[in-house]
């Protein structure tokens, strides 16, 4: 790395003139280059990667920008009324006073970006934006995401030529041709094999094939083409590859080097399965949102410990109090994209729990570290899709009380969604009094598959359009889901409590 003639402050400023800090109006904010554009003139200044640079140079980098996206977003009337409340009217030009925005939450998001879109910097009618969709807030309402897609792009290819280097350079590798594919397909305005494919295309030196869900034989056909191959999915898609092995040449099996996955967690025994069926795989988490793409990588399969792609993103873990977590602490994820102006996002909770780790360091890439514990909201996962517990509880409810079974809110004093990943199981546990006598009379009045099919038709019920991946019966059935309800005495040990004595609506064993 080349030395800094002045100081990495000093630098910051140079790379982000006064000048370059305080548009004050649409056609200026249009008229500033863009971020990537900074950061590749950093890197031909001082002549390595940004990755490479040290912590404390990509942070001042990083909160010179995060001043510069704070005049941007002061142009929108709803931001400069947070921003401004917050913290006054004066600049903000350190990490302590960008920490002293509000969050923002789904809601906030939901009301910011969908509709009239309020908060966007760049007005909807100057065009050039890409509109996706997500699986729903804590009030179980979808919510939009706004990308200038110029930002796209820029975003993909940063964080492809991240992965790049950090994980397929090291396991793609050999001559001949190098294959990247996703299984993952867009439905609903769900645009995540657009923009999981965005990156992945993005990656040097690989061809890639947007698969989608895929049958065996067309995974068979693909791994027969002759070179190494990575493919990304949903934990369920790639859970499944393991059955396709099947009648693979010894070669073809050994030609699966990268298996990257999200939305959930591989169990132990799967990623055994994987790994028996195809000798030379690794199998890594790749972690991402609708509204930030490409949040953090897996880089070691020994080690659950995710990495933030440097540049792209402000990746915080706040506590519930407000302050960001030491290391070893677990908060709420936070994340600021770096890129885009014309839509920017302060300080947006993603609606996931994460333990902060110790940053790496190495000669080859310095970048923050954390660990997914899991979903903050009150949301289920079953398969590829998503569940409003709130909402799905109610139609279960209305079912049962249809099908003249149980008055489950006449009876029960607690109710509480149990999801056991490792064995498939999702059930409704009931906390009543009268728990014993219920069950007897409940399973007189159920059909030989006990509740699951009133279970199964509620989930269905609880979905609207936006946040339903082509959901239907059939589609829980072959989840691999058993599906049922307990009854259960409120004062024992079956209903999960927290150390203050609630009872969460969700409990996900992973």
């Amino acid at each position: 790395m080349h030395h800094l003639a002045f100081s990495p402050r000093d630098f910051a400023g140079w790379l982000l003139p006064d000048t370059l800090l305080y548009p004050s109006t649409v056609d200026e904010v249009l008229a500033l280059p863009s971020f990537l554009a900074t950061l590749l003139y950093a890197q031909s200044h001082v002549g390595c990667r940004i990755d490479e640079m040290c912590l404390e140079t990509q942070a001042v980098i990083v909160e010179r920008r995060l001043s510069q996206l704070v005049s941007i977003a002061r142009t929108n009337p709803l931001w400069r009324q947070r921003i401004d409340s917050a913290v006054g009217v004066g600049q903000v030009d350190s990490f302590e006073q960008f920490q002293a925005l509000p969050l923002t939450d789904k809601d906030v998001f939901r009301q910011m970006f969908t509709e009239t879109r309020p908060g966007m910097v760049v007005p909807i009618e100057r065009c050039g934006f890409e509109i996706v969709a997500s699986g729903g807030t804590s009030s179980g309402k979808p919510s939009e995401t706004v990308y200038p897609l110029e930002e796209l792009q820029e975003t993909y290819g940063w964080a492809g030529d991240f992965i790049g280097r950090h994980i397929m350079s090291h396991h793609l590798i050999g001559g001949g041709a190098k294959w990247v594919a996703t299984t993952l397909a867009d439905y609903q305005m769900w645009s995540s094999g657009t923009m999981v494919g965005g990156v992945l295309q993005k990656i040097p030196g690989v061809n890639y094939i947007g698969a989608g869900p895929m049958s065996r034989e067309v995974f068979q056909l693909m791994m027969s083409y002759p070179g190494p191959k990575a493919i990304m999915g949903i934990t369920q898609s790639i859970a499944l590859l393991a059955r396709f092995a099947d009648g693979l040449s010894r070669q073809a099996r050994d030609s699966f080097r990268v298996a990257l996955y999200g939305s959930g967690v591989l169990t132990p025994k799967v990623q055994a399965d994987l790994r028996e069926a195809y000798p030379n795989l690794i199998v890594l988490s790749y972690f991402a949102a609708t509204q930030a793409e490409t949040i953090g990588l897996q880089l070691d399969p020994e080690s659950p410990i995710l990495t933030a792609v440097p540049g792209l993103h402000l990746v915080e873990v706040v506590r519930s109090d407000g302050q960001g977590a030491k290391i070893g602490e677990e908060g709420e994820l936070v994340v600021t994209r770096l890129f885009g102006n014309a839509a920017p996002v302060l300080r947006y909770k993603i609606g996931d729990r994460v333990i902060r780790r110790p940053d790496l360091r190495s000669p080859g890439l310095n970048a923050m570290q954390f660990e997914y514990v899991g979903r903050s909201g009150d949301f289920m996962h079953i398969g590829d899709t998503q569940y409003s517990a709130p909402q799905a509880l109610a139609a279960i409810i209305a079912e049962f009380r249809q099908q003249h079974v149980l008055e489950i809110d006449s009876v029960a004093t607690d109710t509480q969604f149990q999801i056991d990943r490792a064995n498939r199981q999702l059930h409704l546990v009931i906390g009543s009094p009268e728990a014993a006598s219920l069950s007897a009379e409940v399973a007189g009045r159920l059909g030989p598959e006990g509740s699951s099919p009133l279970i199964i038709a509620g989930l269905i019920r609880s979905l609207s359009v936006f946040n339903a991946l082509e959901a239907n019966e059939a589609s829980l059935r072959s989840s691999g889901y058993s599906f049922a309800i307990r009854l259960v005495d409120p004062r024992g040990a079956d209903l999960v409590r927290t150390v203050v004595g609630k009872v969460p609506l969700v409990v996900d064993r992973v």
